[in-house]
């Protein structure tokens, strides 16, 4: 701290009006087991810092992971070289923050990195040989994820902010075949905790679980395309809002015209049914108190009762936005520098079982998260296609037979619009082993909410 401390009071002695230094420290362990054998087991551990400045109007910017004297006064130099180079000075780059001193480490029992690795091992092939439970299951792959992120920001405003965050998951796949037709699909379950959420999990049964829907999956028919009614359930709702929403909403993308909410804030833009919140700590989701400017993540209503209220924004957007930041500026780690990203994505509940939420439906489908395949966005359309998971027909007010192969597809504000009922079922979950992408940089995030009902929707298959 003391090192970092004198790295600051000599960037105002080389002219920057403002400094602020981000360091992190980064242990992780990844292992994964292939059709019952040990194929990899990779550990990982890193240190480093970044120092941002204001110098006469500009920003400047440097990293090193050398954590020597010589190495920060270098990174030092070099970030106000950067800021002296660039031609345009803006009266005010950064918007004010409040300054915070906190020290938040998120609570777990058993340090993950500290098990022995014997242990780790046992437990992931146990788990990928339990996905072996039918002749139609071709191929296994489990994978652990462990991690602590350990960061620590201070500027010359005074800030000292320290947040560790934790976090353990396992995921599997399994790849069924019959008939000629093959289906993978995956599942993963993480959370912002030690290596106890690992060890109190019955993992056997989550693996056989994903290879029962994978040969449910591989045996069933393909949905028949059309646009009638949906209902999409807690998972894929948290993943559709991230996406075909969440992206436009950060206000690094509404500076630069590229969001289809650009100049609708305080219009109706969804259902009066729903209301959709970014959230710093939320259960199930991943521990984010502050953001890696100092600001701390307070519970930032963006939709509230159907109106845009809100845009996610960092330092440098809600300057150019005359708003307050929502502490939404965060980075992969400490060689890059804020982009507006978000924390924890969520629709709040409301107040329908799933059965009422079925009952009126002559004919539509109950889409599923669980094994979705990813799609596409535009967030300047604001359009969407998702591969969803295998999911269900309703017939007459009930839940049917599997389908494999749903798409569904149209516009995120049509979407929204049509919401016509919110169920009472919540969750909010974080993912070991993918992070959100953008600017060529990876974040952890959380994202969730109920089941929903949409009156119609545009459905095909593949």
């Amino acid at each position: 701290m003391d090192e970092l401390e004198k790295l600051l009071e000599k960037a105002g002695t080389l002219g920057a009006s403002y400094a602020e230094v981000l360091y992190q420290r980064l242990g992780s362990e990844k292992i994964e087991v292939d059709n019952k054998a040990l194929k990899s087991y990779n550990s990982e551990s890193f240190n480093g810092l970044s120092v941002r400045l204001i110098h006469e109007g500009s920003l400047g910017y440097a990293s090193t992971s050398h954590i020597t004297e010589d190495g920060f006064e270098k990174t030092l130099e070099r970030a106000v070289k950067g800021a002296k180079s660039k031609p345009t000075k803006e009266d005010k780059p950064l918007r004010s923050i409040d300054v915070n001193v906190v020290d938040m480490v998120f609570p777990m029992k058993i340090n993950p990195l500290d098990v022995p690795p014997e242990d780790k091992v046992e437990l992931a092939l146990d788990t990928d040989k339990a996905a072996w439970n039918d002749d139609r299951i071709s191929a296994t792959t489990t994978q652990m994820r462990l991690m602590i992120d350990e960061r620590l920001f201070i500027s010359t405003d005074g800030a000292k902010i320290k947040v560790v965050s934790p976090l353990a998951g396992l995921g599997h796949r399994s790849v069924a075949e019959a008939g000629g037709v093959k289906e993978a699909l995956w599942d993963s379950w993480s959370m912002c905790a030690g290596y106890e959420f690992i060890k109190h999990q019955d993992w056997n049964k989550f693996s056989a679980e994903v290879s029962d829907l994978a040969v449910g999956s591989v045996t069933s028919k393909t949905t028949p395309a059309g646009t009638y009614p949906i209902i999409v359930d807690q998972d894929m709702v948290g993943l559709f809002l991230h996406e075909a929403l969440g992206h436009a909403t950060e206000g690094d993308t509404v500076v630069t015209g590229g969001s289809v909410l650009m100049g609708r804030f305080d219009t109706r833009i969804a259902s009066d049914l729903v209301t959709i919140i970014d959230e710093g700590t939320v259960e199930g989701g991943y521990y984010n108190p502050y953001d890696d400017e100092g600001v701390k993540k307070n519970r930032t209503v963006l939709v509230n009762d159907g109106i845009l209220k809100g845009y996610l924004t960092d330092r440098r957007s809600a300057e150019k936005l005359d708003m307050d930041s929502t502490g939404n500026g965060r980075v992969q780690d400490f060689e890059y520098s804020p982009l507006v990203r978000q924390t924890n994505y969520y629709m709040t509940p409301g107040d329908h079982s799933l059965e009422e939420l079925v009952e009126d439906i002559s004919f539509g489908v109950l889409v599923h998260g669980r094994g979705s395949r990813g799609g596409q966005v535009d967030p300047g359309m604001g359009t969407f296609t998702f591969g969803v998971g295998p999911s269900r027909i309703i017939r007459k007010g009930r839940v049917g037979e599997l389908v494999r192969g749903v798409v569904i597809s149209g516009s995120v504000l049509d979407v929204l619009k049509a919401v016509d009922a919110v169920g009472k079922d919540f969750n909010v979950k974080t993912d070991a082993f993918t992070a959100c992408g953008k600017g060529g940089q990876q974040v952890r995030t959380g994202m969730g909410g109920p089941s929903i009902r949409v009156r119609n929707m545009t459905v095909g298959g593949r």
